[in-house]
């Protein structure tokens, strides 16, 4: 990742959550590897993003990063004159006070520096607050737990609102498998434990989140829990009243058309729409769309004009009266 993680995202440094958020799940959409798979230079863009946002998403850790206690990885930047060459000192000898103020030289073994640590450790972690471990010290070995991962997968919005079984190609090669929940939401991120970077020593791996990118369909718009769809009806559907098959998430069913009915009219199927986590669904609704004939035969005008002659309707009137009883 580049030394600045607000570069790698392309946001200023003022940027909050919410934009910080907004702006790798942008760079997610465009280069992700799924859709450049032999493009390096996308692949290289999606990891430094993903690795910025690791780092900037959590807001006491990027507030470290902004005083210059951590750089760019992670990693513990060491205090200014923790280390100091002692000048004029016979074979480089140098300062250890950070390690319990003894003077280390040739003649010391370095292994007594250690055994500091291990005093230390008597009452804590001799290694807390050092070397960005925040992990275990036995024997000189580090037991540190792995690197979350993060990654975006694009869904079709019927997957989403029914759930579906996948798998996502890594960047760095491999596959994960991911369950989608049925009624899965645009953004939503999913964490799988134990599915990110391995751990160092006896550290657990890291977690993976995959963040959902859900397209938009044709037929089909989410209003909350409940599923918004458009249906054509004929004129004598609508005076007369009929039963019209309509499109579900889950698969064609009847709605019964009313006598008189109009454009624009919602007719509401309960339980038609998507799972709710406490359990249960939302609706699905109906907006009717009356739709004139291609072609108007002479019968058809003949009996519209004669209508028209005999039961004179205007359907502005109830809007005219709305308009003019407003204060």
């Amino acid at each position: 990742m580049a030394d600045d993680p607000y570069a790698a995202l392309g946001v200023s440094k003022t940027a909050d959550t919410a934009g910080i958020k907004k702006a790798y799940r942008r760079i997610a959409r465009t280069a992700h590897p799924d859709l450049h798979p032999d493009d390096p230079t996308a692949e290289a863009r999606f990891k430094a993003a993903s690795a910025a946002y690791d780092l900037l998403k959590d807001p006491e850790q990027r507030a470290r990063f902004d005083r210059g206690e951590i750089d760019a990885q992670g990693a513990e930047r060491a205090p200014r004159g923790y280390y100091r060459d002692a000048a004029g000192g016979r074979d480089d000898t140098y300062s250890t006070r950070g390690f319990g103020g003894r003077q280390a030289g040739p003649d010391i073994d370095p292994d007594d520096i250690f055994a500091q640590f291990s005093r230390r450790g008597a009452r804590g972690n001799p290694f807390e607050g050092f070397g960005g471990f925040g992990g275990d010290a036995r024997g000189g070995r580090f037991d540190m737990p792995g690197q979350d991962r993060h990654y975006t997968l694009q869904l079709s919005f019927l997957d989403a609102v029914r759930g579906t079984k996948t798998r996502i190609t890594l960047p760095e090669g491999g596959d994960l498998a991911v369950t989608i929940p049925e009624g899965a939401a645009d953004g939503l991120t999913l964490r799988l434990r134990g599915k990110g970077g391995p751990g160092l020593g006896d550290g657990p791996p890291g977690d993976a989140y995959v963040t959902l990118s859900v397209a938009d369909d044709p037929v089909f718009s989410r209003d909350g829990d409940d599923i918004r769809v458009g249906l054509d009806i004929a004129i004598d559907e609508a005076v007369l009243g009929a039963k019209v098959p309509v499109p579900t998430i889950d698969g064609e069913v009847n709605v019964t058309v009313p006598p008189g009915a109009s454009s624009g009219q919602t007719l509401r199927l309960r339980g038609r729409g998507v799972s709710r986590r406490g359990g249960g669904r939302g609706d699905q609704l109906v907006e009717l769309r009356i739709v004139s004939p291609a072609t108007i035969d002479d019968d058809l005008k003949q009996f519209m004009e004669r209508w028209r002659r005999e039961h004179a309707h205007d359907p502005r009137q109830r809007q005219d009266r709305k308009r003019k009883a407003k204060p």
